[in-house]
């Protein structure tokens, strides 16, 4: 039997009792030269968040409005196939620091059929988001850092909801009175309507007076 060569790279995997175990590249004399990407698999609906980052792992999505219940609100029900698509990566800054820094960067967009401030017709809105998301260890220091700071600071969790994170940013993106550039029809003022009476252009109180001087004479 031939013996290895002490040159060549071999693939080992650490003891399973070692959290997030994954296979190791290791050159000879047992000296780690680089880590091959993580097995590990990530639900978006319960991430763990530290994980998908140390992986620098990534997650896509395509879902119908209609199973985002708070958009679905908002267009009135119309739209309910219309697709949302999110996408999200998880990134470590300063790995080698005592406290290194858990991102999560988002992006989602969406085009949602929403009712026209003006002329109350259905106007389709398109929403983006592109935002990203620094993790701490808990909520205290969270709302603390998030007050204090321009970077929006989330704390860490291991069953983290991001799609619900995605809905969220998307409702906070909608306009307050969507309109239309040009509605498709002229608005039409209901003559009950108590906004008529105080449209209407005043008379000029000269003019007024003209009036009676004309039907003095």
């Amino acid at each position: 039997m031939q013996p290895d060569d002490p040159t060549k790279p071999v693939v080992v995997r650490e003891p399973d009792a070692l959290k997030g175990a994954r296979p190791v590249l290791r050159g000879g004399g047992g000296r780690e030269a680089s880590s091959l990407p993580s097995n590990r698999e990530f639900a978006a609906c319960r991430l763990d968040v530290k994980s998908f980052a140390e992986d620098a792992g990534t997650l896509a999505g395509e879902e119908p409005v209609r199973l985002h219940e708070r958009l679905m609100a908002e267009t009135q029900g119309r739209g309910a196939e219309v697709p949302v698509r999110w996408s999200a990566t998880g990134e470590v800054r300063n790995a080698g620091h005592v406290q290194p820094q858990i991102w999560l960067h988002l992006t989602a967009n969406t085009v949602l059929p929403l009712t026209c401030q003006r002329c109350l017709a259905p106007v389709d809105v398109a929403v983006a988001v592109q935002r990203s998301f620094r993790f701490v260890p808990d909520e205290e220091m969270a709302a603390a850092q998030d007050d204090a700071s321009e970077e929006d600071v989330l704390a860490l969790s291991r069953s983290f909801d991001l799609v619900e994170l995605v809905e969220d940013e998307l409702l906070m993106e909608l306009p307050l009175a969507p309109r239309h550039e040009a509605c498709p029809a002229p608005v039409q003022l209901a003559p009950a309507d108590p906004g008529v009476e105080a449209r209407r252009p005043r008379e000029n109180p000269f003019a007024l007076l003209g009036k009676l001087k004309i039907g003095k004479s």
